[in-house]
């Protein structure tokens, strides 16, 4: 059982790839972008803990990093899946409502909406939400200590990420935006 889900598990982020590939040629032409520096930094970051999570790497196959933290049994394993699951689920979620004004990188569009709706009513940032749930899902089933340090690498990513776009709506909403931030949470409900 525990290897028909990994194995599961792989084509659910292989889906989840394409889609979002896919979905990127639906969006509005970008107006303002983040420099190509912090688009760098973000990326590297993310695939440095992408590599800890996913093991892409044969160095991470002995020593400390492979500390298992979590058993791989069954209901261990069901439980991160279910978690990777709802987590790209709600990345699905916010991105079907984001519509055209969704963009891989920072930027704002051309006739850029505020959208306060779905999932976005919820937190600011609810794709990144469920892109680290996802993530976390995956280093459950995973086990080991380098998955787990590999969701927090991914999550300094996101939020070094997450304070760009932060500016870059607050340019553009101006007294919206900042009023939406004081209402709302940026990753977690009633918490972050």
């Amino acid at each position: 059982m525990v290897h028909f889900i990994d194995h599961w598990l792989g084509m659910v982020w292989m889906v989840f790839a394409l889609v979002w590939l896919g979905a990127a040629f639906t969006a509005k032409r970008s107006v303002q972008r983040q420099t190509y520096g912090s688009r760098v930094l973000q990326s590297s970051i993310l695939l440095i803990g992408l590599l800890f999570i996913f093991n892409f790497l044969d160095s991470f196959k002995r020593g400390w990093l492979e500390t298992r933290l979590i058993p791989h049994t069954d209901i261990w394993v069901i439980s991160g899946a279910a978690l990777c699951v709802v987590g790209i689920l709600i990345c699905f979620w916010a991105r079907a409502i984001l519509g055209a004004n969704w963009s891989g990188t920072v930027t704002i569009k051309q006739n850029h909406e505020l959208i306060l709706r779905g999932p976005y009513a919820l937190v600011r940032h609810p794709i990144y939400t469920g892109l680290l749930l996802a993530l976390f899902g995956s280093a459950v089933v995973g086990g080991l200590l380098r998955c787990f340090i590999g969701v927090f690498i991914c999550g300094i990513g996101l939020w070094l990420k997450l304070q760009i776009e932060e500016r870059f709506m607050i340019q553009q909403f101006g007294d919206q935006y900042t009023q939406y931030r004081q209402r709302t949470c940026a990753l977690v409900p009633f918490v972050l």
